[in-house]
């Protein structure tokens, strides 16, 4: 009466719908968390060079408790700046990021390091510029779900200096 190929067919579309619940389960039990984590960003010494070379140290950070569970496949983490100009009134340019993959060692120590990306000063806005924030974000990337935008909660805010910095000749 039902075929070989008919049975396969049902087979195929009840384990279909069992893997498309699940995944819905997946997601709703992660949905709604609150995956925010207190930051604290310092900064020793900013450079300002005519090629724009931003650097500071970073202190240890533990971003292992509350931000991976059992539905986290890995993290986007960014370190942007936000400033503003005569010319906008809201400039945001990413200085630094990290992929942290599930399984990899969550302890960051970030100590002397450059930016991974130039901070070119479009304008001269950044001589002078008495409000540079710094804030660290990430993106957590789920198995299954939405994928939230993080912003951390701690933030810092410095001034740049008034001049370059000259270049050293060799």
């Amino acid at each position: 009466m039902n075929t070989v190929l008919s049975r396969a067919n049902s087979l195929f579309a009840f384990s279909l719908s069992v893997m498309a619940a699940l995944t819905f389960g997946c997601f709703i039990t992660t949905a709604f968390k609150d995956r925010s984590v207190p930051v604290n960003i310092h900064v020793s010494k900013v450079m300002l060079k005519n090629v724009d070379d931003f650097t500071g140290p970073r202190e240890r950070s533990d971003l292992g408790f509350p931000i991976f569970d059992w539905n986290v496949k890995q993290l986007f983490l960014y370190l942007s700046a936000e400033y503003s100009t005569k010319s906008n009134v809201l400039n945001q340019v990413v200085l630094w990021d990290k992929i942290v993959m599930r399984g990899d060692n969550t302890k960051l120590n970030l100590k002397d390091m450059k930016s991974k990306y130039y901070f070119f000063d479009d304008g001269n806005g950044l001589r002078a510029n008495k409000n540079i924030t710094l804030t660290l974000s990430w993106n957590v990337v789920p198995n299954a779900g939405i994928l939230p935008l993080v912003m951390g909660s701690g933030h810092v805010s410095l001034p740049f200096p008034d001049t370059y910095e000259t270049a050293k000749s060799y």
